[in-house]
């Protein structure tokens, strides 16, 4: 399919942080783009606000005139989080419009773009985003489609004038198996999406799929211990363990991490960095290998790094001063929330933990309740909210509360949202931390004016 023939765009499931990017990029392009998504959210608005119309109503009067009869130069993308029995989704289908999955359309826009693509069950949107911005403030440049937004540029596209392309390459539906990557890295592979996939192997495999499709002369970047098929060249890295790229001398100064990088051929020493937690040292290390090898000098990967203000909802701080810490988190599994209540715990170690916790998916919260319950232990005292659901329907005896039975905490509550917002305006705790993917991103200018107006 050729873009340059396309002139109107709808979007199926625009709210969506990946979806939202393909509706900017066409904007961009000069497409006439609209769409529909059942939740209002602050993206919405945003999208809204840039002259992008978008309904919430799930039903055929609510499509544009220009779109109710195909057209070849229309395009109609959809999510595979949209639901099956979608009116909209299906009137497309019946008319024979021109369909295609977000994933296809972000193939077809790097088929012809050297590909930066960072895949992993966590830490691919940090990591790319920090590489992103190395390119960016280095003055190489790049395109990128992300998937959180930068704080650095407000955005979740960046558009560069040169034929980089930086990606987000997600492993849910298989969609990543849509890119042939220059560069490739992989942050992590944890048994995730088993409502996709059945089984970890199959997860698993995916992955090594997605390693075969690299270009000839590709580089591998991926974080030491993964299993994955050999790969000519490819490149381990990791703290605290034997890797090709490691992080060494970690500390913390005036509460910011620095560390040296050090591979096979390159030491930078210093490297003064924003975001808390190894996890992060980690996703740094593999932006830095991809820079270098772009040939970007070390000074320049130094400043950026530096300069780095972090992913919206990606260890955020909402709230920084001497009586109240206040952060925000998208880690919704267990593996993420390991790292984010570690990373937080390391950064202040004399403080009472108060965790507000939205689990996501109910099949999520079936394959890993003993990982949540142990994980969740960890923190000083427990706020559950209702179990997001997304695209799924209820499953029986799958509830926060049955996570909630199993938790070793004494202070450990269920509450609803407005609950929770009431709790934290009596106690007003000194370290908060909001955790999940769903919506509790709504949660967070309420908690921020009941500590702010204590």
């Amino acid at each position: 399919m050729e873009l340059d023939h396309i002139h109107r765009v709808y979007l199926i499931g625009v709210g969506g942080i990946g979806m939202s990017g393909l509706a900017r990029y066409f904007v961009k392009r000069g497409c006439i783009v609209c769409g529909y998504d059942k939740i209002e959210t602050n993206l919405t608005d945003d999208l809204r606000h840039e002259g992008i119309p978008i309904t919430c109503e799930d039903h055929i009067d609510s499509i544009p005139l220009s779109f109710q009869e195909p057209d070849p130069g229309t395009l109609i993308i959809y999510t595979p989080a949209i639901p099956k029995d979608s009116a909209i989704l299906n009137y497309f289908k019946t008319k024979h419009f021109k369909l295609k999955k977000r994933a296809e359309v972000l193939g077809i826009i790097s088929q012809k773009m050297f590909t930066i693509a960072v895949a992993g069950t966590h830490g691919k949107t940090t990591t790319s985003c920090i590489i992103a911005h190395i390119l960016k403030d280095s003055g190489y440049d790049c395109s990128a489609f992300l998937g959180g937004i930068s704080n650095n540029y407000h955005s979740n596209i960046l558009f560069g004038k040169n034929n980089v392309l930086v990606v987000e390459a997600d492993e849910y539906d298989r969609s990543f198996l849509t890119l042939h990557p220059n560069i490739a890295v992989i942050t992590s592979m944890d048994a995730d999406h088993l409502d996709i996939y059945g089984d970890e192997n199959q997860l698993m495999e995916s992955f090594r799929l997605f390693t075969s499709q690299l270009k000839p002369e590709g580089h591998l970047i991926y974080r030491s211990g993964l299993q994955l098929n050999h790969v000519q060249g490819a490149i381990s890295y990791a703290v605290n363990e034997t890797a090709d790229i490691q992080a060494l001398n970690i500390h913390i100064k005036d509460g910011k991490f620095v560390f040296n990088f050090k591979n096979t051929t390159h030491t930078i020493e210093d490297i003064l960095f924003t975001l808390p937690g190894l996890h992060n040292i980690e996703n740094a290390l593999a932006a830095i290998e991809v820079a270098l090898i772009l040939g970007i000098p070390a000074d320049k990967i130094k400043q950026a790094l530096a300069s780095f203000k972090g992913v919206k909802r990606r260890f955020e701080y909402v709230v920084k001063t001497d009586r109240h810490i206040y952060i925000d988190d998208y880690a919704h599994h267990p593996e993420e929330l390991r790292a984010c209540i570690k990373a937080v715990k390391r950064l202040y170690p004399d403080k009472k933990l108060t965790t507000i916790f939205q689990p996501h998916l109910f099949t999520r919260t079936r394959d890993f309740a003993d990982e949540f319950v142990e994980v969740l232990s960890m923190v000083d005292e427990l706020i559950i909210l209702d179990i997001y659901p997304a695209r799924e329907l209820p499953i029986e005896g799958i509830n926060s509360e049955m996570l909630l039975k199993k938790i070793d905490l004494t202070r450990k509550y269920k509450y609803e949202k407005k609950e929770a917002v009431k709790f934290v305006q009596d106690q007003q705790p000194e370290l908060l931390l909001t955790v999940g993917a769903g919506d509790i991103d709504t949660l967070i200018n309420p908690l921020k004016n009941a500590l702010k107006h204590a």
